[in-house]
């Protein structure tokens, strides 16, 4: 069967949850082999395997922590050149885009970002899309060399399915561009204590309805009782109440979670194009004219500040 390269996003060796799905669906077009680079192989490997990994192919220099994305993209490019796969699957992160385009471009293959579903087709990898901020769903192919693939955190349920996961050592020699841009300070972001934004399976975002930064404990309330991230329109943002990191939208961060909780939230095109593609998506606002309204599962039309905290309470008292 043929192969298809993954590669690994982790933190030192801890899989992350985006490449254990990019394994579920890499298994729907061939057998994944697993692109590690970096230190803690010997802890991602039993992961991967017990993902579906075949192989698991691993490179460990200082060159992948001391500069930019480069030297990742000379390992992935050796890891192509070793396998000959099918495909290449990247997670939909930035870091994750950046090296999918620049493999496209070295290996002179087609590229298709942020799928959201993928499935064989006659004649390669057919991949799902949501375009045009979330207003089209489209099944394209790559025409040109080997598909290079993003696929959006979320999109696969994961799924077990144990293989050999056998380790091997991957040869990587860099290129003169690999040294060009050192990284020289890193400063650790603050942990919430809450899942990544991207990632998460729930999220409940503010908008203009919170009326304030002093606000915002009320969304995050409500987001830790359900163990999710908190998000912020742009309007939220743009007046100070939250972190941009947090804004979700077409100018910021896309997620696809299994529910998507906007609570003053009117539903500008902008943020729609960030958030549509959830799985359920439920909207709090006191406008019943709000346009937010027209893509919802569920809708309360009614003050979030007194909706809201009812609803945390309900889910504290259901967990017991």
């Amino acid at each position: 069967m043929a192969e298809v390269l993954v590669y690994v996003d982790h933190v030192d060796g801890a899989v992350r949850k985006p490449t254990l799905e990019l394994l579920t669906l890499a298994r729907r077009i061939g057998e994944p082999v697993a692109v590690h680079l970096g230190a803690g192989a010997d802890t991602a490997a039993p992961v991967l395997a017990e993902h579906g990994a075949v192989k698991v192919l691993t490179a460990d220099a200082p060159e992948f922590a001391e500069y930019l994305v480069v030297p990742k993209v000379d390992a992935v490019a050796a890891a192509y050149k070793a396998v000959s796969p099918v495909a290449v699957l990247f997670p939909s992160s930035a870091e994750g885009k950046e090296i999918a385009a620049r493999l496209a471009v070295r290996i002179g293959s087609g590229i298709i970002t942020d799928a959201i579903d993928l499935e064989a087709g006659d004649e390669g990898p057919v991949a799902t899309q949501s375009v045009f901020a979330a207003a089209f769903t489209t099944k394209s192919r790559v025409t040109t060399g080997t598909p290079v693939i993003t696929v959006k955190p979320n999109s696969a349920a994961v799924e077990a399915a144990p293989a050999a996961g056998a380790v091997e050592q991957l040869e990587v020699s860099f290129g003169e561009q690999a040294t060009g841009t050192k990284v020289v300070s890193r400063t650790p972001r603050e942990s919430t204590g809450r899942p990544e934004l991207t990632e998460a399976a729930i999220v409940v975002s503010g908008g203009r309805g919170i009326n304030g930064a002093e606000n915002f404990p009320v969304i995050e309330a409500l987001a830790d009782s359900l163990g999710g991230a908190v998000g912020a329109s742009r309007a939220a943002v743009d007046a100070g109440w939250y972190p941009h990191t947090n804004q979700v939208g077409q100018t910021g961060k896309s997620v696809s979670p299994q529910l998507y909780i906007a609570a003053g939230i009117s539903g500008a095109i902008q943020h729609r194009a960030g958030m549509q593609t959830s799985k359920t998506i439920v909207a709090i606002n006191k406008d019943e004219e709000a346009p937010i309204f027209e893509l919802v599962d569920y809708g309360v039309v009614g003050d979030l500040f007194d909706v809201v905290p009812q609803l945390t309470e309900e889910v504290k008292a259901r967990k017991g």
